[in-house]
């Protein structure tokens, strides 16, 4: 199976590194400055299960070089990245090509259909730590690594089976659900809830549970985010409700969420695809989302001034 992975950084670059290191077919579809960091670098994987370091060397291509369809196609770029990452790849995606979307929210699926047609494109959940330091080399932040894939209607599919067998025993975990979209939406809650939170606080859940009342942030947020997926259809059960809270309140925990981690930086965020669209839905239903609308509004600020700098 030919595999093509569309962009290389701190998702992407993570699973696609592991996919070649097992000895799959893969190459990475990447801008020229990208390029040629690697050639110089290679792709380096650091922390947590990755041992001190691990140095690949990948296989790339240039969106001009693209000239024959791949059997699979997974599309690891941030949001904003998205219309433009499609038209480099469109010469790769053929009749039979799959394509499996490492993007947080749903609005993509839309603009992935609307491209490519709805059965070419598969729903994922993708749940990883990692980003990228000032070397562009990819860190482990922690050793979860998981991916699940399913077809949009839920209905049983071979080719789901297939990539589950091929991406299998490459160093992720790796499983078919009968369900994918509600899997989308209860990963949406989550990392709404602590990109809220840590955006908000500006710090770790640590940080927030050590203060008077942060313990009761968290879970206000998350009781928001999952009212918006429940009026969608897809409820979070409560037992994974609980879970989430435990996560968002417990003493000492160094957790932040990647776009706490963008902003610190000084990074453009996706505010409008994961937060944004999610306040847009809650306003259709009629769900009352103070604290999310208050993030929200945050990071279009902290995006408007990103968007202002010089380049």
């Amino acid at each position: 199976m030919r595999i093509l992975v569309v962009g290389a950084g701190a998702t992407g670059g993570y699973f696609g590194a592991r996919l070649a290191k097992a000895g799959r077919d893969v190459t990475f579809l990447v801008r020229p400055r990208r390029a040629a960091a690697l050639r110089e670098r290679g792709l380096r994987l650091i922390g947590p299960g990755s041992g001190p370091e691990e140095v690949i060397t990948p296989r790339l291509a240039l969106a001009e070089q693209l000239t024959i369809p791949y059997d699979l196609v997974i599309v690891s770029v941030k949001a904003t990245a998205l219309p433009s990452a499609l038209r480099d790849v469109a010469p790769a995606v053929g009749p039979r090509t799959a394509l499996v979307p490492f993007l947080n929210g749903i609005s993509h699926l839309d603009t992935l259909n609307a491209r490519f047609g709805a059965g070419a494109v598969l729903g994922a959940v993708v749940k990883v730590e990692t980003t990228l330091d000032e070397n562009g080399d990819i860190v482990r932040l922690s050793p979860q690594a998981e991916l699940t894939l399913g077809e949009q209607d839920g209905r049983p599919s071979p080719r789901v089976q297939e990539l589950v067998r091929e991406l299998g025993g490459a160093g992720f975990e790796v499983a078919a659900s009968p369900d994918i979209a509600t899997a989308m939406w209860h990963k949406w809650v989550f990392i709404t809830t602590l990109g809220a939170l840590t955006c908000l606080m500006r710090g770790t859940v640590g940080d927030i549970a050590a203060v008077p009342g942060g313990v009761r942030l968290g879970p206000a947020i998350l009781a928001e985010a999952a009212a918006v997926s429940a009026a969608s259809g897809h409820p979070v059960p409560a037992p994974e409700q609980a879970a989430t809270e435990a996560t968002m309140t417990q003493s000492g925990s160094a957790l932040t969420s990647s776009t706490y981690r963008d902003v610190a930086v000084g990074h453009p965020t996706e505010v409008e695809h994961v937060f944004g669209d999610l306040v847009a839905r809650a306003r259709a239903l009629g769900v009352e989302t103070p604290l999310l609308d208050l993030a929200t509004m945050q990071l279009r600020v902290h995006q408007h001034r990103v968007e202002r700098q010089p380049s």
